[in-house]
């Protein structure tokens, strides 16, 4: 009887043994899968674009964009999708390359400059060195593009 009770207890234990094995498994599973999801946001939040008022040697003002890569590896395939007015087409402003810790500039909308009043994000498509693509909004949300 007694052999049979302690039986019982050594089997309980096992099983509580396995399945706190499994709990520290699964949350060690999740803590890595969050530290990957890190590794793959870290150069997408280092980039950043944006529509400012510049002006030239003689005088006129300009909307540019700018588009600052912070990180310490190029991005490619950049896109600023221009919102459409009315009944126009959507356009891109296709910008390719931004080498690292740089920021490139393009004229933006001469029409924009009658709505401008300061600087502002502009949204922004590019891959990443690893091949992803991402998309930072306006407000400067930044998801993955599949």
């Amino acid at each position: 009887m007694l052999g049979a009770v302690a039986d019982s207890f050594s089997a309980v234990g096992t099983v509580g043994a396995f399945l706190v094995g499994f709990l520290l498994l699964r949350r060690e599973h999740h803590r890595e899968a969050g530290r990957a999801e890190d590794d793959r946001r870290a150069q997408a939040e280092q980039i950043s674009a944006w529509v400012e008022l510049t002006r030239q040697l003689d005088g006129k003002q300009n909307l540019t964009f700018h588009i600052h890569n912070a990180s310490a590896m190029p991005i490619y395939e950049v896109e600023l999708p221009l919102p459409a007015r009315g009944d126009e087409e959507p356009r891109i402003e296709f910008v390719g390359l931004v080498p690292p810790g740089q920021t490139i500039q393009r004229p933006g909308p001469a029409d924009w400059l009658r709505s401008y009043v300061e600087p502002e994000p502009v949204q922004i498509e590019f891959l990443d060195s690893a091949g992803r693509r991402w998309s930072r909004d306006e407000q400067g949300t930044l998801s993955r593009v599949e």
